[in-house]
């Protein structure tokens, strides 16, 4: 299951990168996110991998990121797995003519069972709506200075 997410966040493209690229920054952004290990490789940088901790309601899982391409301030690109899915992510940033930064992602979602393929066919919308809640939540946090950490 693949699919498109735009945003446009109203800070120059450096600004949105400085707030982008800092794992220290993910709790501000990403609801639910408990914790960040690092795995393997240079933080931050291509190959690099670590575990991303989340609690959303009673549930509780993790998420293994690893860089799989990394062109800042224009491109950062990850794959992330846990049981039972595998999503690749290719973000693009640009710069607008207002100054502002446009952010589009490509998600590829790819079940690896049964249930999850189930969810991917029944509930593609919620892959989509989770993906620009994200986006939205970083738009605000870099914006106005909103943070989600105790949302």
């Amino acid at each position: 299951m693949k699919y498109t997410t735009e945003i446009i966040v109203e800070v120059p493209i450096e600004t949105f990168i400085k707030k982008f690229d800092s794992a220290e920054n993910m709790k501000h952004w990403q609801r639910g996110l408990v914790s960040v290990e690092h795995v393997s490789g240079d933080p931050g940088q291509l190959g690099a991998k670590m575990k991303l901790n989340y609690k959303l309601d009673k549930r509780e899982f993790t998420l293994l990121e690893t860089i799989t391409h990394r062109n800042l301030p224009h491109e950062f690109h990850g794959t992330y797995t846990m049981k039972g899915i595998h999503n690749t992510q290719e973000n693009y940033f640009k710069s607008t003519d207002e100054g502002y930064t446009k952010w589009t992602s490509v998600s590829d979602f790819m079940p690896l069972n049964f249930t999850m393929r189930i969810m991917t066919y029944l509930m593609p919308k919620a892959f989509k709506k989770q993906s620009l809640k994200y986006m939205k939540d970083f738009k605000n946090f870099v914006e106005k200075g909103v943070s989600v950490s105790n949302a």
